[in-house]
């Protein structure tokens, strides 16, 4: 690690993958609200498990009743969304098991929701899990990763 990667390494915001799978770029997924990045910037992941952790420490400001779907305000000042699937908030929390409320304070790596993903895949929905920035002009730059990624590894890198 040279100087200038220590003088600017706490500018670095690490986002973890909430799920073990496969991070492809967010135009892959089918809504164009995503795949436009209409809503933020950031990846889609390809789930190979059903346990859905914190991708950061800080506040779970919304999760839906359906467990589609939740949002947590970062203590570094991310504002991140992750919908697990397309459209799946019609299955109304069917195959959705969650396992914390809103308004909690979460921990990287905290499990937030367990999904039947074969129960989903069979009722017809692509699990792809948009995992989204909501508020990327916060930040001067945004790396997406790619490839196979494991829960709490480095799947998008903020820069402040």
């Amino acid at each position: 690690m040279g100087l200038f990667d220590k003088l600017f390494q706490g500018n670095k915001i690490t986002i973890a993958s909430p799920v073990n799978g496969e991070i492809v770029p967010i135009n892959q997924v089918k809504d164009d609200t995503f795949a436009q990045e209409m809503v933020g910037k950031g990846v889609a992941i390809i789930p190979s498990d059903g346990k859905f952790y914190s991708p950061a420490d800080g506040n779970l400001i919304a999760l839906f009743p359906t467990g589609h779907a939740f949002c947590i305000n970062s203590d570094d000042g991310a504002e991140i969304l992750v919908h697990i699937g397309i459209d799946t908030v019609k299955l109304e929390g069917q195959h959705y098991t969650i396992h914390a409320k809103q308004g909690d304070t979460v921990k990287k790596g905290d499990l937030i929701v367990e999904v039947d993903l074969e129960g989903v895949k069979s009722a017809g929905y692509d699990v792809i899990t948009p995992m989204i920035i909501s508020n990327p002009n916060k930040f001067s730059n945004l790396d997406k990763k790619s490839g196979n990624v494991a829960a709490g590894d480095a799947a998008i890198v903020l820069s402040k």
